[in-house]
């Protein structure tokens, strides 16, 4: 029985499961059936599941034909409507296609229309498309077009500036087309390009301006002259009330703008062409003959690209190569003054340009290197006018060539370059000129030697006498008292000379104009070459007339000449010796012999060594009376009674001068004297000194009187004359001397001799 139950509850449940399936199946999608169905074939009931199946299959058809057979006739009736219907849809159907026929046979043009339309609506997209991007390309196209044009007209610094905003600022909105890259590509050729042909400028520029500073020079020193002359006209006329205008503005440096849109100031080559002058019109400036524009913008191209320093050090090359030039002088520069002037008008060309460019620019030269330059041309400017102005013979030609210098000097001088070495070479072509003077003058003196009579000048009226007068100071007062006629005590070659020598000094003076020179410096000059007129021009020419047979010379006259030169020379001395300045109270002890005394001994030995041609009796006469003169007027000056004191010191400083007389009487200054036999000249001051020096009074008291005393030359009035003055300062410096044993010793020995020699000169008179 439970078998039968069991049997009966798992059939049951296989039913339950089956009608379970039976309802998933019909209410699940059939896509999700398979895992239904495989759960009844993994049972064992599935023979009875299918019959089940069967039974619910059938259940259905017989619903379904239930469901048809009510429904029956409501289809037939829809059938026969859709029969009718599609008789209708085909009439539709046919007048459709006839409509569509019609329709496209009709909108067939309109299609052609829309699709003309429509391309030319996508050519007006694609047009306005082209138009926006040319919009971007245009300007790009026309700064490279304006570049391109620059760069013909030869605008390069513009040209510049427009490649840096093309490539900065137009190429990169436009950076992805081909032409765009091909302007990037052909950039730094630009750069180059540029570079090549504003250096290629600036060459021409340095070329010309090298062609071209003799003109600039010229300006120059034209606008100095003006100015001196202006100046010169001032001091003059202090009164005259126009301003006076100041070397700097006179010399006002013209400043070249650089305009960038001007054609001309782009392709002018430097230099402006200007007209010759008249001499009353006004001179341009020295800068207004010169464009600089092509320096300048060659600086600031270089600048832009960063190669300033490139072209510094090449700038300043090729300047430093053309100085050389300049300042190399023609092998005939001496021959012609022209020949200077154009050697000064180059240098100071040269200079003008690059003080110009040292104000202009901002480092391309400095004060360094200009002053470099100048020292290079100064030396070698000197060195060459020592030696070509050597050969110059011509004094006129050496005073020309020292005004071109002094205006070379001034004009160089107003830019501030220092001359004063300029100065100090003219010193030396003073000299040189004074020379061709003295050989100039030689000539003339000769020549008017040569044409005199050598007879006295007869003058018959006052008119005559007068005339004569005016052209010679001569003054004697018994020959005014004399009645007409009358004559002269010299004949005609006396104030031929004078006025030559007046117009010799009048050469020297010109030549002293502008130096610089205080008077006291113009006078010393005058003064030495006016004593090489006389002592060696002057005195050779009648040195040669006095020895030529020929020339009827009386006794009378050569004495009368002899005569002049012993006093002439003897006046020399005195003014020599008008210039001592003894100190006659000094303690010191000197150590060399008088600045005058030492310019006298000077002056004796030039003058004797031109006496060699004079009669060796005169030259000898000459030598022994001026060395007698010296020695009589040294003693004058020691024992005159202005010297109420002096000291051992003093005598000592006058010893050292009385040597270095006796050393020019030992020299031998004119020859044919025997030993020692101008020594004797101061023989008398030798043996005073040497007493008193020596301080050997006791050999001069014991030997006075013999003829072979040691101080045989020493008169007993002239050394107490000495004495007495030594007595009073020794008195006098010594204050205190009576409380030292000594100094009461050498004042009793002083009192001593004093007394002593007034013994021997009372019994010398007795």
């Amino acid at each position: 029985m439970e078998r039968v139950k069991m049997a009966e509850a798992e059939s049951l449940e296989t039913a339950a499961e089956h009608e379970r399936i039976l309802r998933e199946i019909e209410s699940t999608d059939t896509a999700c059936i398979g895992p239904t169905l495989r759960s009844v074939y993994d049972g064992e009931e599935h023979g009875r599941f299918m019959e089940k199946l069967e039974t619910r299959i059938r259940n259905h058809d017989r619903e379904i034909e239930k469901m048809c057979n009510f429904h029956y006739q409501g289809f037939v009736d829809s059938i026969t409507e859709l029969l009718k219907v599609r008789g209708e849809a085909q009439k539709l159907k046919n007048q459709v296609t006839d409509t569509n026929r019609k329709l496209q046979h009709e909108g067939k043009e309109l299609v052609i229309a829309m699709e003309e339309l429509k391309q030319c609506r996508l050519q007006q997209r694609n047009i306005s498309a082209t138009v926006d991007k040319l919009m971007l390309c245009l300007p790009v196209l026309e700064m490279y077009s304006k570049l391109r044009e620059q760069m013909k007209t030869k605008r390069h610094y513009p040209a510049l500036k427009t490649l840096e905003h093309l490539e900065h600022t137009y190429l990169p909105q436009v950076s992805h087309y081909r032409f765009c890259k091909v302007m990037v590509d052909n950039i730094p050729k630009l750069r180059e390009e540029i570079k090549d042909v504003s250096m290629s400028d600036l060459k021409d520029f340095l070329e010309s301006i090298r062609k071209h500073s003799d003109k600039i020079g010229e300006t120059a020193m034209k606008q100095a002259q003006q100015q001196r002359n202006l100046d010169n006209i001032i001091l003059q006329q202090p009164r005259i009330g126009s301003k006076r205008k100041s070397k700097k503005e006179a010399y006002t440096i013209f400043d070249t703008e650089i305009e960038s849109t001007s054609p001309k100031s782009e392709q002018d080559s430097g230099i402006l062409d200007v007209e010759d002058e008249e001499d009353d019109e006004e001179v341009p400036g020295a800068q207004d003959l010169v464009d600089f524009s092509p320096v300048y913008r060659c600086l600031h191209i270089y600048s832009v690209l960063g190669a300033r320093e490139t072209f510094e050090n090449y700038y300043r090359k090729q300047r430093r190569k053309q100085a050389r030039l300049v300042l190399q002088p023609p092998s005939n520069m001496h021959e012609t003054l022209d020949g200077y002037r154009k050697y000064f008008n180059q240098i100071v060309g040269f200079f003008v340009v690059e003080d110009h460019i040292l104000h202009t620019t901002q480092g391309l030269v400095n004060r360094a290197y200009i002053d470099e330059l100048w020292e290079m041309a100064l030396s070698k400017t000197i060195a060459a006018l020592r030696t070509h102005s050597s050969y110059c013979s011509d004094p006129n030609l050496v005073l020309d060539l020292k005004n071109l210098i002094v205006l070379f000097a001034d004009t160089l001088q107003v830019y501030g370059f220092p001359v004063n070495q300029l100065f100090d070479m003219l010193l030396e072509i003073r000299d040189q000129y004074s020379e061709t003077l003295l050989k100039k003058w030689s000539g003339i003196f000769r020549n008017i030697l040569d044409s005199d009579n050598y007879s006295p000048i007869p003058v018959t009226s006052e008119e005559m006498y007068k005339k004569v007068i005016g052209q010679f100071p001569f003054q004697d007062a018994e020959l005014e008292k004399q009645p007409f006629p009358k004559k002269f005590p010299f004949s005609e070659f006396v104030p031929k000379v004078y006025n030559q020598i007046k117009e010799f000094i009048y050469a020297c003076l010109k030549f002293s104009e502008d130096l610089h020179l205080s008077s006291t410096e113009v006078d010393d000059m005058i003064r030495k070459s006016t004593n090489l007129l006389l002592t060696r021009t002057l005195s050779n020419s009648l040195q040669n007339v006095i020895k030529r047979k020929n020339i009827g010379l009386t006794e009378d006259a050569r004495h009368a000449a002899e005569e002049e030169i012993y006093t002439n020379l003897n006046q020399k001395i005195d003014q020599f010796l008008q210039l001592a300045d003894y100190d006659w109270m000094t303690g010191d002890l000197g150590s060399k012999a008088s600045d005058y005394l030492v310019d006298l001994i000077a002056f004796l030995r030039s003058t004797f060594a031109v006496f060699t041609h004079l009669p060796g009796k005169v030259a000898q006469t000459a030598c022994m009376s001026a060395c007698k003169h010296l020695a009589t007027s040294l003693m004058q000056l020691l024992l005159e009674a202005e010297v109420r004191q002096l000291t051992l010191g003093a005598l000592q400083q006058f010893n050292l001068d009385v040597r270095e007389c006796e050393q020019f009487a030992r020299s031998g200054p004119v020859p044919g004297f025997q030993e020692d036999t101008l020594q004797l000249a101061f023989i008398d001051l030798r043996q005073l000194l040497d007493l008193f020096i020596q301080w050997d009074w006791s050999t001069y008291l014991a030997d006075y009187g013999q003829p072979t005393c040691k101080y045989l030359r020493v008169n007993p009035v002239t050394a107490l004359t000495l004495l007495e003055k030594m007595k009073d300062t020794s008195r006098k410096n010594n204050m205190f001397a009576q409380f030292r044993k000594n100094e009461r010793d050498k004042q009793k020995l002083i009192d001593t001799v004093a007394k002593q020699l007034r013994g021997l000169i009372s019994s010398h008179h007795s």
